[in-house]
């Protein structure tokens, strides 16, 4: 494999490296306060369709139309997000059917709103997504500027910027402490005064917040358009990142890197002598089954948030 190729394929695995790494911190979000968010998927489309919906109706009308869409596709994630908090910490309902059942609805919620606003089972094409850049000065850095700040999509650097602040927040903030608290013994949490269902509820909406985002990003920097095969898994790769780097923001990052770089290599694999003669097919699969893979080696090494997917009963001792 030549440095070329390697040069070529930084941008492209941090494109699709970005929107599963914000996901993937929004489950982490959910889960440390104890809700497993299973509905990522879901949300990551709700904010694809709210994010590519908003640039169509409004690229004509302002330069910013993107962003203003990715503000949107946050909204949108946070209010189809509630359906899973009120489920499961309200009605106490089982966590995991509950973000099944968001998944399904997301498709055809977001079709049936196609069919209304545009007519047709997909949004219209947008002229301007996200658009790439090169930032001055750092891109002359040899190979580094190359690979990390030449014709680089700037949510790469919104992801980067999230990692940190996830960090920060939970594990240095009196708010993260109580969070992960809720996460591990929700029972010895409200004994302290913490009010459980309400730190359970923010983690389950700033899940949705980042999942709209990540899905709003997706499709306006890897697509024209968002149809029902937008997300096409995303969802699910951003969970078992969540497993895989050991629900901490900086595993997060490194395991959604590999799965961006696992992403993009379908694209430069006929490029590669070794793989050239390898269906291409096999790249596009390529994905999903390191996803199985890394679940089957690291699931059992990894430990998560105790109460995590318990149903949190006041009573309880």
């Amino acid at each position: 494999m030549s440095i070329k190729i390697i040069l070529e394929m930084f941008p492209i695995a941090m494109m699709f490296a970005s929107p599963i790494i914000i996901t993937a911190l929004g489950g982490l979000f959910s889960e440390r306060s104890g809700i497993v968010n299973i509905a990522l998927e879901g949300i990551m489309m709700i904010g694809a369709f709210a994010g590519a919906t908003v640039t169509v109706l409004l690229e004509n009308v302002t330069p910013f139309a993107p962003w203003i869409g990715l503000l949107v596709a946050i909204l949108a994630g946070m209010l189809f997000s509630l359906l899973h908090a009120f489920a499961s910490i309200n009605l106490k309902a089982n966590q995991v059917i509950s973000g099944t059942a968001l998944n399904i609805l997301a498709g055809g919620l977001t079709v049936y709103l196609c069919q209304i606003i545009f007519h047709m089972q997909r949004t219209k094409t947008f002229s301007n997504g996200i658009q790439k850049m090169t930032i001055p000065v750092l891109s002359d850095i040899p190979i580094i500027g190359g690979m990390f700040f030449k014709n680089t999509y700037p949510t790469f650097y919104l992801a980067l910027a999230i990692v940190l602040i996830t960090w920060f927040v939970v594990y240095k903030t009196r708010f993260g402490l109580r969070m992960r608290s809720c996460g591990e013994n929700p029972q010895a949490s409200a004994s302290m005064g913490i009010n459980v269902e309400r730190m359970r509820y923010i983690g389950v909406l700033m899940s949705g917040a980042l999942g709209g985002l990540a899905g709003g990003i997706m499709v306006l920097t890897a697509d024209i358009q968002y149809t029902l095969v937008s997300i096409h898994g995303t969802g699910f790769i951003a969970l078992a990142s969540l497993v895989f780097g050991k629900w901490n923001p900086f595993g997060v990052l490194g395991a959604g890197l590999f799965f961006g770089f696992s992403t993009a290599l379908s694209f430069y694999a006929k490029d590669i002598p070794f793989l050239a003669s390898t269906p291409i097919e096999f790249f596009y699969m390529l994905p999903y089954v390191l996803t199985i893979v890394a679940l089957i080696i690291f699931a059992g090494k990894s430990v998560g948030p105790k109460a995590s997917g318990e149903i949190y009963e006041s009573g309880k001792r």
